[in-house]
């Protein structure tokens, strides 16, 4: 079929042509903003979830929804970084949400004081103090500026949302790979809208991240489960899984049978990113404009290798040799979660042995504790794609590299 009309787009973060199965998430995101319109609290949310289940089009889903609503929105993906660089760039995206709630000449007090704080936030990032939050006012005194990152990060969204009240308008911030924020950075995200959410200022947070990060904010905070709801999404029921690849295909024309579908689901486990993914590589090869059960089983070789080269590889290359050891040793034990002493006896070690190779994948993302002494994969069938990718080592040949690796 026409490859300029293929309707699936399996990119990073690209919004499908038809986004189902997370109703509850857009309904639960319109009450929020709703009630903090009307100056009611109400609980917000951190999306959890595996790779490639669709939280980052979600989020966009809900930038469109807020923008929609006249809110202004702040987006942030948070990377590893230190204080000094979180700081930098929240205080830049800031400083335009300044400028979208009113133009400069018409800045109130409450606005010229929001600026004033987020220059005090800002003025002494480098060596020579010269960079600030590019506005030119005086940074205030006593706010923004305690050299605490909780208590700075506090003093600005306080202030932020007393010019958004100002101006009779929300400001929301949209934070993706949320597990990245370090420990000082997490507390101090969960101070500040703890004391939004006691001012009754229109400003709220909503982010995503992989599935330790309900357990990594109660760690922070005791009450962070009572600021957010952490709802997890996965993969599509069938239903939602047959629409997400039957509704684009039938807005080109085609359709795909129902064995044809059936497969399709099976193939991916229903991975909203492994559909778009498998219903691409059947559009390019299908003669369509009935895409049959012989045009999934010939599309599943191309999926498979794009998988591996785009998705999966790019994970496994950031990883040492002993990382990659464990990873294998995890997958052949199956894709369930498993205890730390299982993989360690696979490889002729010890759990305290492997511990910190065990954290080194923690902390890289690929891995995560469903439960304590436990481990799963981040990222959906990445079990297969390492007994795929990866030879698979005798118990013998996995002690000697780890006698080497020591």
């Amino acid at each position: 079929m026409d490859p300029l009309a293929n309707p699936y787009t399996p990119n990073a973060g690209a919004e499908p042509t038809a986004v189902v199965g997370r109703d509850d998430q857009l309904q639960s995101f319109d009450l929020l903003l709703g009630r903090i319109e009307r100056g009611r609290s109400e609980q917000s949310m951190i999306i959890t979830g595996l790779r490639g289940v669709g939280k980052t089009v979600l989020l966009g889903q809900f930038r469109s929804k807020a923008l929609t609503k006249k809110w202004v929105v702040v987006e942030l993906e948070v990377s590893k970084n230190d204080e000094s660089h979180f700081r930098r760039t929240l205080a830049s995206k800031l400083r335009t949400a300044l400028h979208e709630l009113a133009p400069r000449a018409r800045w109130s007090d409450r606005v010229k004081h929001a600026a004033g704080v987020l220059k005090s936030f800002t003025v002494n990032l480098d060596a020579q103090g010269n960079w600030s939050a590019g506005i030119d006012v005086d940074a205030v005194a006593g706010f923004g500026d305690h050299d605490n990152l909780s208590l700075d990060l506090t003093d600005v969204l306080v202030a932020v949302g007393d010019a958004a009240s100002d101006n009779k308008r929300g400001v929301i911030l949209l934070l993706d790979e949320v597990q990245f924020l370090s420990r000082p950075q997490l507390e101090a995200v969960i101070e500040a809208m703890h004391k939004i959410v006691q001012r009754k200022l229109p400003i709220t947070l909503v982010g995503a991240g992989l599935p330790q990060i309900a357990e990594l904010a109660g760690d922070a905070k005791s009450y962070a489960e009572r600021l957010f709801k952490f709802p997890a999404i996965g993969n599509l029921e069938a239903q939602d899984a047959r629409a997400a690849l039957q509704e684009p295909a039938s807005q080109e024309g085609a359709s795909f049978s129902d064995d044809a579908l059936d497969e399709a689901i099976r193939v991916t486990s229903g991975y909203p990113y492994f559909l778009q993914e498998l219903g691409y590589a059947v559009w390019t090869l299908a003669a369509g404009p009935t895409i049959s059960l012989e045009d999934v089983h010939d599309a599943i070789p191309d999926y498979e290798a794009k998988l591996d080269e785009s998705f999966f590889r790019v994970r496994l290359d950031r990883t040492t040799e002993l990382q990659r050891a464990y990873l294998r040793a995890m997958a052949q034990l199956g894709p369930q979660p498993h205890k730390a002493a299982d993989v360690a006896e696979l490889m002729g070690r010890t759990s305290q042995n492997l511990a910190p190779t065990r954290a080194e994948l923690i902390n890289m993302g690929l891995l995560y504790t469903p439960e304590h002494g436990y481990a799963a994969f981040t990222v959906p069938q990445f079990d297969q794609f390492l007994l795929r990718a990866v030879p698979v080592l005798s118990v013998p040949e996995l002690r000697r590299r780890n006698r080497a690796a020591d």
